[in-house]
């Protein structure tokens, strides 16, 4: 399985560039940093311009580790944490299906990080190469955990700057729920067309 690992990640980290950089530098028919913060604000995500850098770095670096195989647990824990992120700001509301705006995509992408990190990335890796290819369950289990205490401590640092919490059932601010639905469709469509 040595194509296999290698197009895995090529397909899923080099997707994560490109959204990352979208997001960083409007390249790849991105918005850039600015649009990308002021969703982000809109979304709750504030400062807007912080998460919006912490989100594309963690997509570029994430996605570029994963595609490199190198350093592949800690890069797909970064993959993971934004898709947690990503459900639940934006998707998870929408139920599962990518049709509806639902989070099935995310799902698909964070399990083939976790994936990566259990199986390795493969003898044609950075990791196999400088003799570091870690494999195995933990790795899986690592890179999961990893993932889900980055999404969580993100909405913790979110909470504390807005002041509360936001409960589900409270009711959104229904144009910043539209702009923050157009453009993860209209990113999610970019990923599956390109």
């Amino acid at each position: 399985m040595k194509v296999g690992r290698l197009l895995l990640r090529a397909a899923v980290g080099g997707f994560f560039v490109g959204h990352g950089t979208q997001k960083l530098f409007g390249w790849f028919g991105g918005q850039g940093l600015q649009a990308t913060a002021t969703a982000f604000d809109g979304m709750g995500l504030k400062p807007g311009r912080v998460n919006a850098i912490a989100a594309g770095a963690a997509e570029t670096f994430g996605g570029l580790g994963l595609a490199l195989g190198y350093r592949t647990p800690l890069a797909s824990s970064a993959v993971v944490a934004t898709m947690l992120t990503a459900m639940d700001r934006v998707h998870l509301k929408n139920g599962p299906w990518i049709t509806d705006g639902g989070y099935e995509y995310n799902v698909v992408l964070a399990a083939a990080a976790v994936s990566l990190a259990e199986s390795g990335p493969g003898v044609l890796s950075l990791d196999a190469l400088r003799g570091k290819e870690r494999t195995g369950a933990l790795w899986g289990l690592i890179s999961l955990l990893l993932g889900v205490a980055g999404a969580a401590g993100l909405r913790v640092f979110v909470d504390s700057r807005s002041g509360s919490a936001p409960a589900p059932s409270e009711p959104h601010d229904a144009a910043a729920d539209a702009a923050a639905a157009a453009a993860a469709t209209e990113e999610d469509a970019a990923s599956v067309g390109a």
